[in-house]
């Protein structure tokens, strides 16, 4: 029997991710997925990053991801996913981009820095590219201009699911009074109190201080029922 398959067999009911470069932004993605009890392979050309996570991850190695001999000696051919960390260097980002589809990893992830790098790496077939320090400022961002807003979600294509702290002008008030669906075309998943989920779309819930009102519309929507509230 082949290597191959005596390690798809070791893997057999768990996913197996490679991370590409254990910086800040890959070990924490490796770490979290490690911790979600999958197979995580780690890789970084820094013996000190490497030795961080070996008692971490299921492997840690050094190797050169512009080396497709080196990444398919390492089990990287065997991944379901495999995630690009890196992105400072432009070069082994792309190198690397180019060496997991050689080696058949069927989907591949990559961390971008500049547009053009996201041009590039859409060009070589990348499945999804993140642009991590971006997305995180402008989650940051929205957070902080709507003092009601506790936190959101981007589902794609314009919506979002966002929960609102209640403010004082909404308590008392029954979650069927509110303008949301008629005047802001938004929906009302529910509302949270604490750690208890209540109340949905239409139900009979009278509002509390401290209640998290989950609302999904699209983002001017949602903008102009928050600037009302």
């Amino acid at each position: 029997m082949s290597d191959k398959k005596l390690r798809r067999m070791t893997y057999r009911g768990r996913r197996v991710f490679g991370v590409i470069g254990l910086g800040n932004f890959g070990s924490t993605v490796a770490t979290e997925l490690q911790r979600f009890d999958n197979h995580v392979i780690g890789i970084d050309i820094s013996e000190s990053r490497v030795a961080n996570h070996a008692e971490t991850l299921s492997q840690a190695m050094i190797v050169d991801a512009r080396d497709d001999t080196a990444l398919r000696e390492a089990g990287l051919g065997d991944c379901d996913i495999g995630l690009i960390a890196m992105g400072s260097d432009l070069e082994a980002s792309i190198l690397a981009a180019i060496n997991l589809k050689l080696i058949g990893v069927p989907v591949v992830w990559a961390k971008a820095t500049t547009k053009t790098h996201h041009r590039i790496l859409s060009k070589l077939g990348v499945d999804r590219i993140v642009h991590p320090e971006v997305e995180v400022g402008q989650h940051i961002a929205q957070v902080l201009h709507n003092p009601l807003v506790r936190d959101y979600v981007s589902l794609g294509n314009g919506y979002h699911v966002v929960n609102f702290r209640i403010p004082e002008s909404l308590e008392g008030k029954n979650l069927s009074e509110l303008p949301h669906k008629e005047k802001f075309n938004l929906r009302c998943i529910g509302v949270m109190r604490g750690s208890k989920y209540i109340g949905q779309d239409g139900s009979s819930c009278e509002l509390e201080s401290n209640d998290l009102l989950l609302l999904l519309g699209q983002r001017n929507d949602l903008r102009s029922f928050a600037s009302s509230l």
